[in-house]
This record gives C-alpha cells, sequence and structure tokens, in this order.
C-alpha cells in the first residue's frame, strides 16, 4: 500500500474520491490505464487538456502567468485546457519548458 497526494481542482475532488473508492479493492487484473480513467471520470475531456491544466496548477501558476512564460496567448491556454484548441508539438514544448514536465504528456 502506498500513500498518494493530489491537487485537483476543488470540482474534480468527489470524482477523485469515488473513482479511489471503486478501485481501492481490486488487484492487478482489475487495474485501469490512465486513457481509461480520462475516459471514465472526466468525460468529454482529453488528456492533454487535464494535464496541462493539472501541470500548471502544480505550478501554482496562473493561465496569465503562464501566457506571459511562454509567449501563448491566455486566451489560446484556456481553450488548450477545455479541449476546445489542440496542443501542437511546438506548444507543448513551450508549456512543458515552463511547467517542468515533458512535453509528450500534452500530446
Amino acid at each position: 500500500m502506498v500513500t498518494l497526494r493530489l491537487r485537483v481542482h476543488r470540482q474534480n475532488v468527489e470524482r477523485v474520491r469515488r473513482y479511489v473508492d471503486s478501485i481501492e479493492a481490486t488487484d492487478e487484473e482489475g487495474a485501469v490505464s490512465l486513457d481509461d480513467f480520462f475516459a471514465g471520470h472526466f468525460p468529454g475531456e482529453t488528456k492533454p487538456a487535464v494535464s496541462l491544466r493539472g501541470a500548471r496548477g502544480k505550478e501554482e501558476l496562473t493561465q496569465r502567468q503562464l501566457a506571459e512564460m511562454t509567449g501563448i496567448p491566455q486566451r489560446h491556454i484556456s481553450e488548450m485546457e477545455n479541449g476546445k484548441r489542440p496542443i501542437g508539438k511546438e506548444a507543448a514544448k513551450k508549456l512543458a519548458k515552463a511547467l517542468n514536465v515533458d512535453y509528450r504528456v500534452f500530446l
């Protein structure tokens, strides 16, 4: 057993709790892939969008601050976080550098 500490947006707390409750008693055969987790627990949201919101939150940056650091317009960052704009490779690299993550999490 390991302890996990997560920082999630307030609106997702109950969804994460329900998910944890649903998997606590399962064994490895009942494991859920990351893709299945996103599809089942964040319907309508893409993994890159959720990853971007999470990475920005982890670094405690506002969208405006991230925009200033990357040169990407704040409006575009908002659209990326809401799954309304794809995150291209060049934008992913800029975001990853500012957020201290591998750029591939945004693709």
